[in-house]
């Protein structure tokens, strides 16, 4: 079942429209202003289908909210160090919108943007332009975003194609809470790597690579969100809970990556990703707004696993790079598989 409804108008006058997906074993809501996922549906060990990522009803919240909830991002995803860098010689100044840092594409990313849209079965496909220079970032970019049924799983293809060398890093921002409780403390967690990279006090990373060995990062065995989050490590104590790139040992391939679990309804959602790294982010600056149908957005109330190339990348040159090329196609891809358990 594919549906098409009015959500709203938007500050800068565009009809925002809300798309529904439905193959009966998932049931996804997406909007036109930001790629944004509003309500992903999925049923528990009971039967009953939950709403398991966080959002908003109206359309104004969304604009006026920071915490990018269910949006795509970029130009370029998580934090650019001083909100600038250097590509062929030219240096090139950004939005600081995170103290002195850029944070997920600068005042106005994707994650407020208009996208034209086009449904075919169960897929939708969003599609824009960023133009040479927005937000400080060289070059033009036609960007795609295709979000996919496949049983019970939520596919996300990402393409682009730039009109000039630039840094391009796609993710998607939603936070999930697979339980019926009020946070994601008590989910467990897996993922399928040995390293993060570490930030400094303005959660920057400062280019190396920590063992996740005998830390509370490591999720190599399942282990209950919470468990450690309050645990005085000096990272923990510098975000405030866990927002750290996590290095895939995927090595670019598309692979499974993690696994998030809520025990109290069964629900169990494993990540694929061909990206290299991931942000885990246990919704630390939460603030309490108010989202769907009432609910508290608390801090910890949910998690976000971000997949992502590593953040400052254009900055460190031992970090993947994420440069591309005039001509050349961008393309990543994410899943999201949900089961019971």
């Amino acid at each position: 079942m594919n549906e098409k409804k009015h959500f709203g108008t938007s500050k800068d006058g565009f009809e925002i429209s809300e798309y529904i997906l439905d193959n009966g074993l998932i049931e996804a809501h997406f909007l036109d202003y930001g790629c944004i996922i509003k309500n992903v549906f999925v049923a528990g060990k009971d039967g009953k289908k939950r709403d398991v990522v966080l959002g908003y009803d109206d359309l104004k919240s969304y604009e006026e909210n920071d915490g990018y909830l269910g949006a795509f991002v970029g130009r370029v995803a998580n934090r650019i160090k001083n909100a600038e860098f250097t590509l062929d010689g030219v240096k090139y100044r950004l939005f600081a919108n995170d103290g002195k840092n850029c944070l997920h594409g600068g005042k106005k990313g994707f994650d407020k943007k208009f996208f034209e849209s086009k449904i075919e079965g169960d897929s939708i496909t969003f599609t824009t332009c960023s133009f040479d220079g927005e937000e400080g970032f060289p070059g033009g970019l036609s960007i795609e975003v295709k979000y996919t049924l496949r049983g019970s799983a939520l596919d996300i293809e990402y393409k682009a194609v730039a009109t000039a060398d630039t840094p391009v890093s796609f993710t998607n921002h939603s936070y999930f809470n697979l339980s019926d409780e009020d946070t994601a403390l008590n989910h467990v967690l897996s993922v399928n790597s040995d390293f993060i990279t570490p930030v400094n006090d303005t959660l920057i990373p400062t280019g190396e690579l920590l063992s996740v060995s005998d830390t509370p990062f490591d999720f190599r065995k399942p282990q209950k969100v919470g468990l450690y989050i309050d645990y005085p490590h000096k990272q923990l104590k510098i975000a405030g809970g866990y927002d750290h790139n996590f290095v895939l040992k995927n090595y670019g391939s598309y692979e499974k990556v993690a696994t998030l679990y809520a025990e109290d309804t069964g629900i169990s959602m494993d990540v694929f990703t061909d990206n290299f790294g991931m942000q885990v982010y246990s919704g630390n600056f939460l603030n309490g707004t108010v989202g769907k149908n009432g609910r508290i957005h608390g801090k910890r109330a949910a998690i976000c696993l971000e997949t992502q190339g590593f953040p400052n990348a254009v900055n460190q040159v031992t970090f993947p790079s994420i440069i591309v090329k005039a001509g050349k196609t961008y393309s990543k891809r994410t899943t999201y598989a949900f089961s019971v358990q």
